[in-house]
């Protein structure tokens, strides 16, 4: 069974609905939640928040954190997961923010850098990835989004169901 199916059985049984808010996977994790018969059941509502206009205006990241941490960083995946949650009422937010190159990394955020943010029951969990830089872009954006659904799938089968 593919990961977002695997997903989508669990939201299904549980009768969880999920949300998700994109940046550097661009609408990809949706997509890969939809792509599952079924999944209007529990899919509730996605955004797809690629500015720092709309990170701020739709999920309320503050400018402070944008401004202070930018849009790829723990603080604002975090921050994405909660204003998610707040404006959809959903179960479960799953947000990406990253660099997917392959241009625009720096030193301390190279391309490959990718903030995943899950909220389930009050906790929010941030995980970092860092790829390598030398991946394609596509190929990078598949593996944010499969890496963020994994992470749901993890959070959800820690006895947090």
């Amino acid at each position: 069974m593919i990961p977002e199916q695997e997903l989508g059985q669990i939201l299904k049984e549980k009768k969880l609905f999920i949300s998700t808010a994109e940046s550097c996977t661009g609408g990809l994790l949706s997509s890969k939640l939809t792509d599952v018969d079924g999944s209007s059941s529990y899919v509730k509502l996605n955004f797809v928040t690629y500015s720092n206009k709309s990170k701020h205006e739709i999920l309320g990241v503050s400018w402070d954190i944008l401004n202070n941490f930018g849009a790829v960083s723990e603080e604002c995946a975090q921050s994405m997961a909660e204003g998610l949650m707040q404006r959809t009422c959903c179960d479960i937010s799953l947000c990406t923010t990253g660099i997917a190159g392959p241009t625009g990394g720096t030193a301390d955020k190279p391309v490959g850098l990718c903030y995943i943010s899950c909220k389930y029951k009050n906790i929010v969990t941030v995980k970092e990835l860092r790829l390598s830089c030398d991946i394609p872009r596509v190929q990078m954006k598949q593996m944010f989004a499969d890496n963020a659904i994994k992470l749901a799938i993890s959070i959800l089968k820690e006895n947090r169901i």
